[in-house]
């Protein structure tokens, strides 16, 4: 298999951080070690998000309503919030040209046109420009393998804040269901 920039791969004693300075446009990329949140998976709830190609960007607008104080969207609601974050995801990598493209895998007019299809996933760089398109922090996580705690394996737009995040769970095979704290609701536990 080739490896392509939308999917996501960690190492599993690494974890990525990605940040944007807004004056100079520049995006840095820094590696540091993973780091457990010595939390216990109760503390967060897992809300199943549908693995229709849209699964990021439906757990981020999940994120974003949760986070807004927003009520959690409907299933149909949700994939329409999720469709137009992506088309903005796909503006903000054009208006963004010159700071994205060298990380994009291949073409970038490709890219991007390939990016706007629904059934397409997304993976880091549609999560860094989706913290531009909201300027809400966005936190990813992942379950430890042999723990079974929480990881967080990248953040995105800290330059937005660095409380309360958008918190998204990355299963490692391309898929993305949204978190939340367990204080809002009674989704099912991880």
């Amino acid at each position: 298999m080739e490896f392509d920039s939308r999917m996501v791969a960690f190492g599993p004693q690494l974890r990525k951080v990605w940040t944007s300075s807004a004056t100079s446009g520049m995006i840095k990329v820094s590696l540091l070690h993973e780091t457990s949140l010595g939390n216990d998976p109760a503390q967060f709830r897992k809300i199943c998000i549908p693995g229709d190609g849209r699964c990021l960007f439906r757990s981020v607008v999940h994120g974003a309503c949760l986070r807004s104080g927003k009520p959690s969207p409907s299933e149909s609601h949700q994939k329409e919030l999720a469709d137009e974050l992506r088309a903005k995801v796909a503006d903000e990598f054009v208006k963004r040209r010159t700071d994205t493209e060298w990380y994009l895998e291949g073409d970038f007019d490709k890219y991007v046109v390939h990016m706007r299809q629904h059934h397409i996933w997304g993976g880091e760089p549609e999560l860094l420009m989706a913290s531009h398109v909201l300027q809400m922090p966005i936190t990813v996580y992942m379950k430890g393998k042999n723990c079974g705690s929480l990881k967080i394996i990248a953040e995105y737009g800290q330059e937005y804040g660095k409380d309360s995040p958008i918190r998204v769970l990355y299963h490692g095979y391309g898929h993305y269901d949204a978190l939340r704290n367990p204080i809002g609701g009674a989704e099912s536990n991880l």
